[in-house]
């Protein structure tokens, strides 16, 4: 898919309906020779619009205007690419927790997870945040993750947690300001709802800092497995994180999950890895697949506001 077909499908099936903002600036973007020229000298995984306008507004660059942001980002082009050759777009949406409880409360208690991916770590919190399914409230406080659930009864607990840890190429620091500021940078300009529950889930994870290893998905992920407390069910589990991995190496990432002990919790993209039989998808939209040690169940939408379970 060529930079400008990637662009024009952001804002089709991601960003329309969703972030009116991303959507123009998608488009504007796919339609700029200029602009994606200078695109087009990044390595594919710099390319990505998450990445491009999330660095843009962490420069404190403007979202809302297309033609503001693109005089912006070519005066700026230096310090812009500078950003996106280092930076990876490490959305850690703490609402991605709400599609994935209802797999989690059906394993057995209690769980050691494992997060590939993780970020600075907040979807390692499931047990210690609210939702809200449709009517339906379970747990207290803040933050509150909403999800519209199809096809299936709502989770009536929450799980129970004994361990928890992450794994990246570049985990970030919950406690350090810098770190919550670019996560913020990534969450979509209209999206105040999920600005408040990033800064209310930073706030958890703060009080009690996840285990956070920096390390490749393949060649660490044994070892810190293996520091998995006993008599706990081992759940290594991953959203929207496999689409930046070559596919050699995803494969090989599910050769080795399918080899530990324990559960493989997946929610990626269609085609990141591949299902067999799957339903048609409930629209247009851009949906993952949640599966359990490969067995798909449900369509899920990338932020966890909406899950459809099959049959």
């Amino acid at each position: 898919m060529t930079i400008a077909a990637s662009y024009a499908e952001f804002a089709a099936r991601e960003a329309r309906g969703v972030s009116p903002g991303y959507e123009r600036l998608a488009l504007a973007v796919s339609r700029d020779e200029e602009l994606l020229a200078l695109l087009g000298t990044l390595p594919p995984d710099k390319r990505q619009p998450n990445l491009l306008f999330g660095v843009v507004r962490w420069l404190d660059g403007p979202v809302a205007d297309p033609a503001a942001f693109r005089d912006f980002t070519m005066a700026n082009w230096s310090a812009v690419e500078a950003e996106l050759r280092t930076r990876a777009t490490q959305t850690n949406e703490p609402g991605r927790c709400a599609v994935l409880l209802p797999v989690l409360v059906a394993l057995p208690q209690p769980l050691a997870l494992l997060e590939v991916g993780a970020s600075a770590g907040l979807c390692l919190y499931p047990d210690r945040y609210a939702y809200r399914y449709g009517a339906h409230l379970l747990g207290a406080g803040e933050p509150v993750c909403e999800c519209a659930v199809t096809g299936t009864a709502p989770p009536s607990r929450l799980p129970e947690v004994a361990w928890r840890a992450g794994l990246d190429l570049n985990p970030l620091d919950v406690t350090d300001p810098a770190d919550v500021d670019w996560l913020d940078a990534l969450i979509w300009p209209e999206h105040e709802h999920r600005r408040a529950r990033l800064r209310a889930a930073a706030a958890v994870a703060a009080a009690e800092p996840p285990l956070l290893v920096r390390g490749d998905l393949v060649d660490d992920l044994p070892a810190l497995a293996a520091r998995a407390p006993a008599g706990a069910t081992l759940v290594v589990f991953h959203t929207s994180v496999l689409y930046q991995v070559p596919a050699p190496r995803r494969e090989a990432f599910a050769e080795q999950v399918r080899g530990l002990p324990g559960h493989w919790i997946s929610n990626e993209a269609p085609e990141v890895l591949t299902h067999d039989g799957l339903p048609e998808p409930p629209g247009e939209a851009l949906y993952n697949v949640l599966a359990l040690d490969g067995r798909p169940l449900a369509w899920t939408r990338s932020h966890g506001q909406a899950m459809t379970w099959f049959g």
